[in-house]
């Protein structure tokens, strides 16, 4: 009130030294609002370069079954502070499997938060990882599939997903002697971009900006080299095109497709769970899926697209517990149809 009190005396003084009405609403605004601190992004990108640094690094000191504890802990804590992005969750569960209970979902959705944090663990321990001990972390799966794929000569496209820890299926793959190129979205704050970055290629690969990817893809295709392409996430419509997904249509990149089409590039599916009898994690190739040729282009991106999208499907069937369900991955709406996702 004395603020109030105070901003309409000076509006007052203001209209009888013949001020502005702009200048007086802003006068009363300023001082409706309180103090006002300049907004600095410098300080902003440096305080959160320095939380980012500090959690890597706290996390990478621990032993890996402490670290793999305290990231569950912490992904669980966040969840809890976003309830938005689990009704979202508990959505796609109920979407992608009708016919399970409200307690099945939720322990699919707890297995998921496990999964986030082992992944935030073992990303901050990829500096001890090398060629000699990454067998006691990770075993490969059907690799001669890959290597089948790669001796083609054309390039290969890994088509994978957010499947328990992503991020260490190719670091794995770059530390057993195959490195690759990964498409990635660059992080809005430069300074944790790049300290992510350094982590993500410590084992030799390269990444290629999501934006500027299609020259970059066919070079690197065109030397017989492996692009890492995340396909199981909504798109826009200017990018993607309809598939089915658990029965759903849903809007699926299309420029895997595309780049197979054009380059002849083996699509290896290869993705990466947990598996607990071992205590190691599998990195899993499957034989390189064949591409539909009709003629009618349209037709082929959008048939390819569903082959890729089905053995994403068939892969999160398996292990429901391993995949991101937080993404809101029906999002994106045929044209007509109401929205899935109440916010």
């Amino acid at each position: 009130m004395l603020a109030s009190s105070t901003a309409r005396a000076r509006i007052v003084a203001a209209e009888s030294k013949g001020l502005s009405l702009a200048l007086r609403e802003r006068v009363f605004s300023s001082e409706a609002r309180g103090p006002c601190f300049p907004y600095n992004p410098r300080v902003r990108e440096r305080l959160e370069y320095a939380a980012a640094w500090m959690l890597l690094k706290t996390i990478g000191a621990m032993p890996r079954p402490v670290a793999r504890f305290a990231g569950a802990r912490i992904a669980a804590f966040l969840l809890w502070l976003r309830p938005g992005l689990r009704r979202a969750a508990m959505e796609n569960l109920r979407l992608a499997f009708p016919e399970w209970s409200k307690k099945q979902r939720r322990t699919a959705l707890r297995g998921m938060v496990r999964q986030l944090g082992w992944m935030g663990a073992e990303f901050a321990h990829f500096p001890r990882h090398t060629k000699k001990n990454i067998e006691r972390l990770v075993l490969l799966d059907g690799f001669e599939n890959f290597a089948t794929a790669q001796a083609c000569g054309k390039g290969v496209l890994f088509l994978t997903g957010h499947m328990s820890a992503w991020e260490l299926a190719p670091f794995a793959q770059g530390l057993f002697g195959y490195p690759l190129h990964f498409l990635v979205r660059a992080i809005d704050n430069a300074r944790v971009d790049a300290l992510i970055t350094r982590y993500r290629c410590l084992s030799g690969n390269s990444p290629i900006e999501k934006n500027q990817s299609a020259r970059a893809v066919l070079k690197v295709l065109a030397a017989g080299g492996t692009v890492g392409v995340l396909a199981d996430h909504n798109t826009l419509h200017t990018e993607g095109v309809f598939v089915d997904f658990f029965g759903i249509p849903a809007c699926t990149t299309a420029g895997l497709a595309r780049f197979a089409l054009h380059t002849d590039a083996a699509v290896v599916p290869g993705f990466l769970h947990w598996d607990a009898s071992l205590r190691k994690y599998r990195l899993c190739f499957g034989p390189a899926i064949e591409l539909v040729r009709s003629g009618d282009d349209a037709r082929d991106i959008r048939e390819n697209t569903q082959r890729f999208t089905r053995a994403v499907e068939n892969y999160v069937r398996r292990y429901p517990d391993q995949w991101l369900w937080l993404h809101r991955r029906w999002k994106t709406r045929p044209p007509g149809e109401p929205p899935i996702y109440r916010d």
